[in-house]
């Protein structure tokens, strides 16, 4: 059983890489015929399609009442997208961001994450309910997630190209382009889920809590998506593309998978503690604070990846203390 669980997980990372790899290039074909920025097609079309995994693994356990696996995969898997992900592309290609990236979209990013605490943790922070996300806080989620959208494609036009390949993306057919954006797509989430699968299996095995197996294996497995994607596009100087993908992805998490399954359901924060709301916080933070850290400001380099990672290390080993 244990052989074949490894043989899925060896047949899910190598499903989602292939789906990486033909996502990027589709992608950015898109961007230079349709005069969009890499950066608003990684917030939306890159960004919301790597995210179909947590959508998936979320909307279920909010359907069958486990709050425990739709929160924790949401808050795991954006501490896992801007600690471990972007810490490893900056640590791989340094980042540039563009003035509207750093004036709207990071901090759009980190005041996500404390909407999310303030309106997650009312009962603990001002006393007033139980902790967790009802139908009206859904609501109010996904106002905001259409909201953030429609702003993202309205400034489109003040984002700043920083890759000289930006202009260098192979010329190809609309519809091939398209195919491959949605063979892509199709590759990563089949590939996800296929990876979750079976280290969620292996990880039932060893006796772990649900909560844990959500944060982590899960967060980790539904973002694969976003680190095989962010990694191929470090690899191909797409920083920007990159970039857009674990923001919107963040967003995305957030607004629109846990503002619609709390619209489904009610979600307890019962098991979520501040622990874990400050490292998701503190990623936010990270991410800002980059702007003017650093040799060259408005740019996420290899020093600002690396503390990420080692704050990822931290939670990481936290979490594994406390089992």
């Amino acid at each position: 059983m244990i052989i074949l669980q490894i043989l899925i997980l060896i047949a899910g990372l190598a499903l989602i890489l292939f789906g990486a790899e033909i996502l990027v290039n589709g992608a950015s074909s898109i961007a230079r015929k349709a005069g969009l920025s890499e950066f608003v097609i990684g917030l939306t079309i890159v960004g919301m399609g790597t995210s179909a995994p947590e959508f998936v693994v979320s909307m279920i356990g909010a359907i069958g009442g486990n709050a425990d696996v739709a929160v924790g995969n949401v808050i795991g898997s954006n501490i896992f997208n801007s600690l471990m992900i972007l810490g490893t592309t900056a640590v791989i290609m340094p980042m540039g961001m563009s003035r509207s990236i750093v004036k709207h979209d990071i901090p759009i990013n980190l005041a996500v994450a404390i909407i999310l605490l303030l309106l997650g943790m009312s009962g603990v922070i001002f006393g007033i309910g139980d902790n967790g996300l009802g139908r009206a806080e859904g609501a109010i989620l996904l106002i905001l997630f259409a909201t953030y959208i429609w702003f993202s494609f309205k400034n489109d036009s003040q984002i700043e190209a920083f890759e000289s390949g930006n202009h260098e993306t192979a010329a190809r057919k609309t519809w091939l382009s398209v195919v491959m954006v949605l063979g892509g797509l199709a590759g990563l989430v089949v590939g996800g889920r296929l990876f979750v699968n079976s280290a969620t299996a292996i990880a039932r095995m060893a006796g772990v809590s649900d909560k844990f197996i959500a944060i982590t294996i899960l967060a980790g497995g539904t973002s694969l998506p976003e680190l095989a994607t962010c990694v191929v596009a470090a690899i191909h100087k797409k920083g920007q593309l990159a970039l857009g993908n674990i923001l919107g992805s963040n967003v995305f998490n957030i607004l629109l998978i846990l503002g619609s399954a709390a619209v489904v359901r009610p979600l307890s924060f019962a098991s979520i503690n501040f622990v874990d709301v400050g490292a998701l916080v503190l990623s936010g933070v990270l991410i800002l604070t980059s702007i003017w850290t650093g040799r060259k400001k408005r740019r996420l380099d290899r020093m600002d990846g690396a503390i990420m990672l080692v704050c990822w290390a931290a939670y990481m080993t936290w979490l594994i203390i406390k089992l």
